[in-house]
């Protein structure tokens, strides 16, 4: 998914002169059309100045590239914003993804008035003038208003109560913009009262529309420079920018305006150009948001699914992005115990060596034991039933009746137990051939491991296969019933 403000179509740049939304007399922006443009002209509330991505803002949905999943002809939020039917709404999604973009075009393509705040720099006293504002213009006007607020998140509970009751009346429609999950980073009530959407990174050739848009557009974009960009050049910005619309335009625009021209006159965008001017690739990444627990989430099953080379991806991911070594090891740990156990239990002794590693070297050496307790863990026999078997037999000491300790197995190590008949009747099992002796451990019979059929538990299971039989065997010899062997809790 993804976020971001920069979305255009992929239909043919118009040959008319552009026209922007002008702006009221409040400040605010409405849908009309403005003056004819001689010169560079940008989206409602950007300069000439501006970023090569802010100049490129879509001014409807026809310039709008990208979320097809939520703007094809037909969806439901491509509906709502044609027939001006639109209510509180939260995006939510990567950087560049066209959060703001979007939010600028249903202003523009219904009658609403378009304010903004920041989640980062508004406070509660300016938010109570916008919502003032907008209670006026809708009670003298009948105009509403459609409140942006970016970074959504950022505002506390206090600050997000202030919008319910108007949000709840319909002064403002509300278009919340955020980078983490709203069901998590925003209140219950607010959620309650909006439509969730999610915005995704724009696919590779979805950037590749826009760049080309930027190179032949001579009034918002490059095109009034002599350009000539390679199409490696291109397909490398695109690949890079890693589905982020406004990090790959501006790319474009620094490869534009920084390269001298050549002995012809024209700028040469070479892949090498290309290179220099986007550098490292930016993995979005959040440690404490959904890209964090995703990762995570898919590193984990890609380990219990077998797949090493899946699960190599989603740790080099983590590492790229700057990962505490220790979460990585800790949810190690708790996989080889979780999903593989005692199917390979050297699975645990080899990842809790990793933890130990990653502690003691941090990054970047930390990879190397850690992809190796990684490939381990994704390449061993898998098997659940420590898990299920603990859990199981919790369930029964929650929810049963508590068991009492047989006699036979209480304390002996002090003085007056011998009297109390602690011990007695207990047989110690290295007196016995094989180490094995059957007695009763349990007042009542009990079940709970069934051990599985890989690696070193089909042994184990082989063992314990015996071990019951000599113990069902005993039982019934001696009239035990469920009990198991009641001969244990008596004189010998």
């Amino acid at each position: 998914m993804a976020q971001g403000d920069l979305f255009s179509s992929k239909s043919a740049l118009p040959a008319s002169p552009v026209h922007a939304a002008s702006a009221g007399a409040d400040g605010g922006w409405d849908s009309s059309p403005g003056r004819s443009a001689g010169t560079m002209e940008a989206a409602p509330g950007t300069t000439v100045a501006a970023p090569l991505a802010a100049r490129l803002r879509p001014r409807n949905l026809s310039e709008y590239v990208g979320q097809t999943h939520l703007l094809s002809p037909g969806m439901l939020l491509r509906r709502a914003i044609e027939a001006d039917r639109i209510q509180s709404l939260i995006f939510y999604g990567p950087p560049g993804t066209g959060k703001t973009s979007l939010a600028q075009v249903i202003a523009g393509q219904t009658r609403n008035r378009f304010d903004r705040l920041s989640g980062v720099e508004s406070n509660v006293a300016d938010m109570r003038r916008v919502l003032q504002t907008a209670s006026h213009r809708l009670h003298h006007t009948g105009q509403p208003t459609l409140l942006f607020i970016d970074e959504i998140h950022r505002f506390n509970k206090s600050q997000q109560d202030v919008l319910l009751p108007e949000v709840e009346s319909g002064v403002v429609r509300l278009i919340g913009a955020t980078t983490h999950n709203p069901f998590f980073f925003v209140n219950s009530p607010l959620v309650s009262r909006s439509q969730i959407f999610e915005l995704k990174p724009l696919t590779e050739s979805e950037l590749l529309t826009l760049l080309e848009r930027a190179i032949a557009d001579s009034e918002r974009g490059l095109g009034h420079l002599p350009l000539t960009v390679e199409p490696e050049a291109l397909r490398h910005l695109a690949r890079v920018a890693d589905g982020d619309a406004r990090k790959a335009l501006n790319s474009l625009e620094i490869a534009g305006l920084t390269t001298p021209p050549g002995p012809e006159g024209r700028i040469e965008i070479s892949l090498a150009v290309a290179e220099q001017c986007i550098q490292k690739k930016a993995v979005v990444y959040d440690g404490d948001g959904d890209a964090h627990y995703d990762t995570i989430s898919a590193f984990i099953k890609s380990i219990r699914g077998s797949d090493p080379d899946a699960a190599l991806y989603w740790l080099a991911k983590m590492i790229h992005a700057g990962e505490d070594p220790r979460f990585v090891a800790r949810r190690l740990v708790v996989h080889a115990a979780e999903d593989i156990g005692l199917a390979d239990p050297m699975a645990l002794v080899l990842s809790m060596a990793a933890q130990q590693a990653a502690e003691f070297i941090g990054w970047p050496e930390a990879r190397i034991p850690l992809a190796e307790a990684t490939l381990y863990l994704a390449t061993a026999p898998k098997s659940n039933t420590s898990m299920v078997a603990i859990d199981a037999a919790l369930k029964d000491v929650r929810e049963g009746r508590t068991l009492a300790v047989p006699e036979s197995l209480r304390s002996t190590a002090y003085a007056g137990a011998e009297r109390l008949g602690h011990g007695k009747g207990y047989q110690y099992a290295h007196d016995f051939p094989g180490n094995f002796v059957p007695q009763a451990y349990l007042p009542e019979a009990r079940r709970y491991y069934e051990p599985g059929d890989q690696g070193t538990e089909k042994k184990i299971k082989e063992r314990l296969e015996r071990w019951r039989a000599l113990t069902a065997a005993a039982s019934e010899a001696s009239g035990g019933g469920e009990t198991g062997i009641p001969s244990n809790n008596k004189e010998p």
